[in-house]
């Protein structure tokens, strides 16, 4: 568990900082850098994405062979904790969710024609992708396998689908789709992975829902099937593996959602230590003040721990370990990390930390989400919990 960067690494990550700083952060002050979803124009953003291309930091996740930087987990940690310094850093890189997992999937168990055809155009920043599970009460949600109710029928040389989904993000802006469905009333093998196009028939966006937060590009949408069809050939994975494929992508996507997360809280405490810095209450410094520096220290602290959890995750899923309770520990402490110290930075910098004159008020919105997307808080704790019921002292197990 030798967390030391190589030369290699270092020099991307100091190439993605520097990218970074000079093409995301200026973007980030001026109004007309937000569109009414409160994300980056979808053509201010080909702009930087063309730039990310040209300076070799695209698709950090993806195969060199493909098109990407062929990083490992580790690897990939420092770099969307770098990525995320900037709110638009992440999708400039092509690593922002949902593509990020997306493309994850598709790389791992995607045949090759379905690469072709489903993957490559994602990589290649040609279009974008959603992932279609979650289902209003009384379908799927945190227990897909138990309860989700949209299905996919075989008739004839198709599978034809009807159903209801929602809050599936980017679906308003997304060409390619991958969908859960039941194929059947089996506990384990009910579900299956299919993959569809935006312009097929039979199946409509009912509307974006309307969140607390900024949104992705594509909002939060609710979606009805009414008999798509979909080719045997676009059956991703094999009948009655849909729940391995959710658990294929979801895992990792977490933790990366976690590495992302961890930048964000880092901007924050910039924008908050140039602040307290500056400003002086009492005779002195804000940042001279115990109190002050209690909360600082705080701060700092815990996402510092959080980045170990994470990067002890990725590592984990490097050796090929599904690592489970690794992941579970980092989303939870990550999530909870972002939502403290972005509310922290807030009190710190008092009414104007509350104003539009910084991005803590956009960072404070989003990072609500952070604790109950890609699963809640309190699902991953039963799953530590399961963990440790099972394992006992062990839990805490070195690996040898």
């Amino acid at each position: 568990m030798d967390f030391t960067l190589s030369p290699e690494i270092e020099e991307i990550r100091q190439r993605v900082a520097t990218f970074v700083r000079e093409n995301c952060i200026p973007l980030e002050g001026p109004r007309e850098s937000f569109d009414e979803h409160e994300n980056i124009p979808l053509e201010k953003l080909a702009g930087l994405r063309a730039k990310a291309k040209e300076a070799g930091l695209w698709a950090p996740q993806m195969p060199k062979e493909l098109g990407g930087m062929g990083l490992s987990m580790t690897e990939q940690a420092v770099i969307y904790e770098e990525a995320n310094f900037s709110i638009f850093g992440p999708a400039a890189l092509n690593c922002a969710a949902p593509d990020d997992g997306n493309m994850r999937l598709l790389s791992m168990v995607g045949t090759d024609a379905q690469k072709e055809k489903w993957l490559q155009p994602i990589i290649d920043g040609k279009l974008r992708s959603a992932f279609v599970m979650t289902e209003p009460h009384p379908g799927g949600g945190s227990d897909p396998a138990g309860m989700m109710r949209t299905r996919a029928e075989k008739k004839g040389d198709k599978w034809v689908v009807h159903g209801h989904k929602w809050f599936i993000t980017g679906a308003g802006a997304s060409d390619h789709f991958i969908l859960i469905a039941r194929t059947s009333d089996d506990a384990r093998n009910g579900l299956s992975a299919f993959l569809f196009h935006r312009d097929q028939p039979g199946w409509e966006i009912v509307r974006k829902v309307p969140i607390m937060g900024p949104e992705e590009h594509g909002g939060h949408c609710e979606l009805r099937f009414d008999g798509l069809e979909i080719p045997e050939e676009n059956l991703l994975m094999k009948v009655g593996d849909g729940l391995r494929a959710t658990q294929i992508r979801l895992g990792p996507a977490r933790l990366t959602h976690c590495m992302r997360w961890l930048g964000m809280s880092e901007r924050a405490m910039s924008i908050a230590s140039q602040y307290v810095g500056a400003r002086e209450s009492f005779g002195m410094k804000l940042a001279d003040h115990e109190g002050v520096q209690w909360m600082m220290g705080e701060a700092a602290m815990r996402i510092h721990s959080g980045r170990l959890l994470t990067m002890y995750a990725a590592w984990k899923l490097d050796q090929g370990d599904r690592a489970r309770k690794e992941v579970s520990m980092a989303k939870v402490e990550v999530a909870d990390t972002l939502n403290r110290v972005v509310d922290t930075c807030i009190q710190l910098c008092g009414a104007r930390g509350y104003s539009r004159d910084t991005l803590l008020e956009w960072m404070y919105r989003y990072a609500r989400q952070a604790q109950l997307v890609d699963g809640a808080s309190e699902v991953h704790k039963m799953v530590m919990s399961r963990f440790f019921m099972k394992e006992g002292k062990d839990f805490w197990s070195w690996d040898c």
